[in-house]
């Protein structure tokens, strides 16, 4: 039996052959620094929806997936023989803006107060500000 379902093997060989030819093949000025974050695939396989990490404004954002948008026929040519698929699934390129919104929340969290305040803050009945054991 194999470890995955057949949905997540198929992303895995997406993911790795689209990383490939975009460090190989790819020469669009609009796809350079661009990465693949993951693939999500439907679940009759027709649709993969390819997550692309962009660092950038929204201008940069919004050219790298019109490139990749562009580039499709060609990406689906160039992975289709890897794949080894009877039909080649439909590619929808997304925005993965996981990193962005991790940085967003690392910063929420170290302007958030420290010790002493959050303490005062909490619905705990504990007077130090502690959980307290409700055993006890």
């Amino acid at each position: 039996m194999k470890p995955y379902a057949r949905a997540e093997r198929v992303s895995i060989k997406i993911q790795q052959a689209i990383t490939e030819l975009l460090s190989k093949k790819m020469q669009d000025p609009r796809m350079e620094m661009a990465t693949i974050s993951g693939v999500r695939m439907s679940p009759d396989l027709s649709l993969a929806y390819v997550y692309v990490t962009v660092f950038g404004d929204k201008k940069r954002i919004r050219k790298t997936l019109e490139g990749f948008q562009r580039s499709k026929g060609f990406i689906k040519k160039k992975i289709a023989p890897k794949l080894d698929l009877r039909i080649m699934p439909d590619l929808r390129f997304i925005h993965d803006d996981s990193f962005d919104e991790a940085a967003r929340l690392d910063a929420l969290i170290d302007a958030a107060p420290k010790g002493e305040n959050r303490d005062a803050d909490s619905d705990s009945d504990a007077p130090d500000g502690t959980c307290g054991d409700p055993a006890e």
